[in-house]
């Protein structure tokens, strides 16, 4: 078939669509193959153009054949254009044979076992606690902070045992100082529940999913006033203890090892300036964990779009080698291969435009770390105190929620742990060779694992945004890409479990090449 640039491509299926609503005829479409001249008379035939007068007729046909022509001259781009996008010699020349590793994992977490209304029984807990403001009551079991914590922890501890005690619950209550705590240190809590890694080498790399537990109104420092919060982020909240039991629940069945550990978390300061992530990132390190990927679900109740639901954001900040790559993009490129195209929507950048959430101290870190969102935002239901004014209700309820968008999120933040929980450690030490020379050489390190069916070498051209397999390897070392460029594409490496788990893709580091000196005489 001929070559389509992007945007007509694109809009291929509704141009299809559009042609083939037009004929009904029985057998192949003419126009749903895009033969144009056979579709003209299709269409002539099915709009009744026969049996009209001569003057309508020879209208008609001019409107279709139009309307036609205009189809035809955007599917179908010229000579030129297609020879520059086909014109490209083949890396390599010469075909090689290429290894395959084991396919990937069948998903494990399906829509149906989501348990959308304890979700959204959760939710509605953590709203009726008032506010929970970060520096509002920890001690009062009815209003404040402290409520939501103890809704949290229970729901955690009740899942615990309903997994035969797979789950250990931890609340961390630690103090930080920041502009809006008023310079002044104050207590925090975080709650956490821990389902252990079975592996030893790898039961200290922890993938974790969070959700932030306060909330707060327009006035960021008001304990007073009502603060709902039931999409932000009680909804992230609702993602973190629902994955809790999704998981554990496989655990117990015996149906799945999770060779690294998994950590569902509640923290609290977000509004007040990321205090309790920032704390996670510390109390991770000083427990000896080597975090694998942070998932961060903050606004994800809500999809109020004609159509809904639909895809969910996915945020990854960018790094600072030569193609921008980072950690966290890795982990984006990961969570969208396991979840699909039609469930997850990646943006390439750190979090919205001038925003920021718990996902930043993780990032900043260097660790792999992303944000899910919802589709598109209403900031009359964000950070506002409960109101109306001029007709327009303000403030963060849960009626406006989408329960079956929130299901999607838990779904897809569930899974993606599980496969990223069962996979091998990612190489380490991804190096790229090869300037001035025709081949690529690409070489990795390893550690030793006996459920590791190999490796995966994964390249790109520069202006894609995915990568894609060009060979799989038994063993770490150095491979030569023969008559594969090192300017054309980027490369990177990623482990393959013998369950077909895959680990994070490692991308390349450039090789570094010195500056000639030089004599001076």
């Amino acid at each position: 078939m001929v070559a389509q640039n992007p945007e007509t491509r694109a809009r291929l299926p509704e141009m299809q669509g559009s042609v083939r609503s037009r004929s009904k005829s029985a057998g192949k479409s003419a126009c749903a193959t895009f033969d144009l001249l056979e579709c003209a008379a299709q269409v002539t035939e099915e709009r009744g153009l026969k049996t009209m007068k001569s003057g309508e007729k020879n209208k008609a046909l001019m409107r279709v054949g139009f309307g036609i022509a205009i189809m035809g001259l955007m599917l179908w781009p010229s000579a030129a254009q297609t020879q520059r996008v086909s014109h490209d010699p083949a890396e390599p020349q010469q075909r090689t044979e290429r290894g395959h590793g084991p396919a990937r994992m069948m998903k494990a977490v399906g829509r149906q076992s989501v348990d959308t209304k304890s979700m959204v029984a959760l939710i509605d807990q953590l709203v009726a606690c008032g506010t929970r403001l970060t520096i509002s009551s920890w001690t009062d079991p009815k209003r404040g902070i402290g409520c939501a914590r103890d809704k949290i922890a229970a729901r955690f501890e009740e899942i615990s045992k309903a997994s035969g005690g797979k789950l250990q619950v931890v609340v961390d209550k630690f103090e930080a100082t920041a502009e809006r705590t008023s310079g002044k240190a104050v207590p925090l809590e975080n709650v956490y529940a821990i389902l252990p890694g079975t592996d030893e080498t790898l039961k200290k790399t922890v993938f974790l999913v969070s959700g932030h537990f306060d909330s707060r109104p327009s006035d960021v420092m008001d304990v007073n006033v009502d603060a709902p919060g039931a999409d932000d982020d009680a909804s992230g909240v609702s993602v973190s203890v629902e994955c809790a039991r999704l998981l554990s629940k496989l655990a117990a069945s015996g149906k799945t090892g999770y060779r690294a550990t998994i950590l569902f978390a509640a923290v609290s300061g977000e509004e007040q300036g990321l205090l309790g992530a920032a704390h996670l990132v510390e109390w991770l390190k000083e427990k000896g964990y080597t975090v694998g990927g942070m998932l961060d679900d903050d606004i994800v109740g809500d999809d109020p779009a004609a159509g809904a639901p639909h895809r969910v954001r996915l945020f990854s900040g960018n790094g600072e080698i030569e193609d921008a790559d980072s950690p966290s993009r890795e982990l984006a490129r990961a969570i969208e291969e396991i979840d699909g195209r039609d469930a997850i929507r990646m943006v390439f950048r750190v979090d919205r435009y001038g925003r920021g959430g718990d996902h930043y101290p993780f990032s900043r870190a260097g660790l792999p770390a992303v944000r899910f969102t919802e589709p598109l935002e209403n900031y009359d239901h964000q950070h506002q105190t409960p109101r109306t004014e001029n007709g327009v209700e303000y403030g963060d309820f849960a009626k406006y929620l989408n329960p079956a968008f929130l299901g999607n999120v838990a779904r897809d933040n569930a899974e993606a742990l599980r496969q990223l929980a069962m996979a091998p450690a990612a190489p380490t030490e991804v190096r790229l060779k090869g300037a001035v020379t025709p081949d690529a050489k690409l070489s990795w390190k390893a550690e030793e694992d006996a459920e590791r069916a190999g490796f995966e070498i994964l390249w790109r051209e520069t202006t894609e945004t995915r990568w894609t397999v060009y060979d799989f390897v038994p063993s770490a070392g150095e491979h030569v890409l023969k008559g594969v460029s090192t300017d054309n594409h980027f490369f990177a490496v990623r482990a393959v479990g013998k369950n077909g788990a895959r680990s994070i893709a490692t991308a390349s580091q450039p090789e570094v090449r010195r500056a000639p000196s030089i004599d001076k005489k």
